[in-house]
């Protein structure tokens, strides 16, 4: 096999990987062998063990020699750091957007908050779950291109899968998910007013918030 074709293969193998973590198949705390991930990801075990490598750099699982891997857990310690370093990075963002005259036009993503925001409040619809993450995420993306730095760029992607690891340990459920996009109603008010103070307090109060909802301890400032 050629170095292009491994390489390519890897990258292949890296992408199912992200895939089976971000929408859960493969979910927190599990152990898989090498054998079976194999299999689940369908490409050569030098490949899968590449992507392995990458997905362990990320914080994502812990290779266990000659086991397999585990993916990671959704121990408080972790929900803690990895909302706390999505919650400095949003106030980051949000800070430069502002100060470079950025802020796109937030009406679309107004709305589709309203949107879940109603359907929460009205006893949930079918699908909303995953509608709410998306709009959840939508509004961090949005926060993540005020960085413009290629390495804090990079340190939210692999915390995002990260959250989203954590994120399929639970449900999402109507309550929270109302709370959550008032919180972030009240994030894209700042931004529409170009308040940066406003917006990082109101990211706080969001990150605080979160914390609650996972039954995580808020450590002291």
């Amino acid at each position: 096999m050629t170095d292009d074709k491994a390489s390519l293969m890897a990258d292949q193998a890296f992408q199912r990987l992200m895939i089976a973590l971000r929408q859960g198949t493969l979910a927190g705390g599990q152990f898989v062998s090498m054998p079976v991930l194999v299999g689940d990801l369908g490409l050569p075990i030098a490949a899968v063990r590449e992507a392995v490598k990458r997905a362990d750099a990320r914080g994502l699982l812990e290779i266990l020699p000659k086991r397999g891997v585990l993916v990671m857990q959704a121990t408080a310690d972790v929900t803690r750091d990895c909302l706390d370093m999505r919650a400095v990075l949003d106030c980051e963002g949000a800070r430069r957007l502002i100060a470079a005259g950025a802020v796109p036009d937030l009406a679309p993503l107004r709305a589709a908050h309203v949107a879940v925001l109603e359907a929460a409040r009205g006893g949930g619809i079918a699908g909303l779950p995953q509608r709410a993450k998306d709009t959840d995420l939508s509004l961090h993306d949005l926060l993540a291109t005020g960085l413009d730095n290629r390495p804090l760029a990079d340190a939210y992607a692999a915390n995002r899968d990260r959250i989203a690891v954590i994120q399929n340990t639970r449900p999402f459920l109507a309550d929270r998910i109302a709370s959550a996009m008032a919180e972030h109603l009240a994030i894209l008010d700042a931004l529409q007013a170009l308040d940066a103070a406003q917006a990082c307090l109101a990211i706080r109060y969001h990150y605080e918030q979160t914390l609650r909802w996972w039954g995580v301890e808020l450590l002291a400032a």
